[in-house]
């Protein structure tokens, strides 16, 4: 392996990481509706849990509501269930054939809640990049060690990484104030 090598894959698994860290953020509820919301809801379906996107068109309505469309009329009874059961808090009510949800309005200390776990999702990001980071120089120290490269190349080297891992940092730090204003945001 070359430290090119070393490099190019550092990148893509911290580009990994932060596609990773994007995806726990949009769970995170905040005042608006957002159909990737009901994303880890699973629904009964013919004795085995299958999630609701598989079940169901899950779209939205207007920015306070998602509308679910079940693809079986049967089934409207059970999502509304799985919905309501889950621990988001959210109530919904069935009309007919259409399942609507409403996103109530979140209390102050509800939306302090919201913001705390989308810092602790930024600090587990973070942590998860520091260690692509760590086992990047672990791999080019090794590297030297084996006398395939130098020990100039060796800081040249992790110099790259550190850049990497400085832009990734205040990418985290970007992403987390931004939902911490759209969380915070009546």
């Amino acid at each position: 392996m070359t430290i090119a090598d070393i490099k190019k894959t550092t990148e893509t698994k911290m580009e990994q990481s932060i596609a990773a860290f994007k995806n726990n953020l949009t769970r995170i509820r905040t005042g608006r509706a957002n159909p990737a919301l009901l994303d880890t809801i699973h629904v009964d379906y013919y004795g085995s849990l299958v999630p609701l996107s598989q079940v169901a068109n899950v779209s939205l309505m207007d920015a306070r509501t998602i509308s679910v469309q079940p693809w079986e009329k049967s089934m409207a009874a059970k999502i509304e269930k799985a919905i309501r059961e889950s621990e988001l808090g959210l109530n919904p009510a069935s009309l007919g054939e259409l399942i609507r949800v409403p996103m109530p309005a979140m209390s102050e200390e509800r939306r302090k809640e919201m913001t705390k776990l989308a810092r602790t999702e930024g600090e587990n990001a973070k942590i998860a990049i520091r260690n692509l980071r760590r086992d990047a120089n672990e791999s080019v120290k090794k590297l030297v060690k084996d006398k395939e490269v130098s020990e100039d190349d060796q800081k040249r080297a992790e110099a790259d990484v550190q850049k990497l891992t400085d832009k990734r940092m205040t990418e985290i730090d970007q992403l987390v104030t931004a939902k911490e204003q759209e969380i915070m945001a009546v």
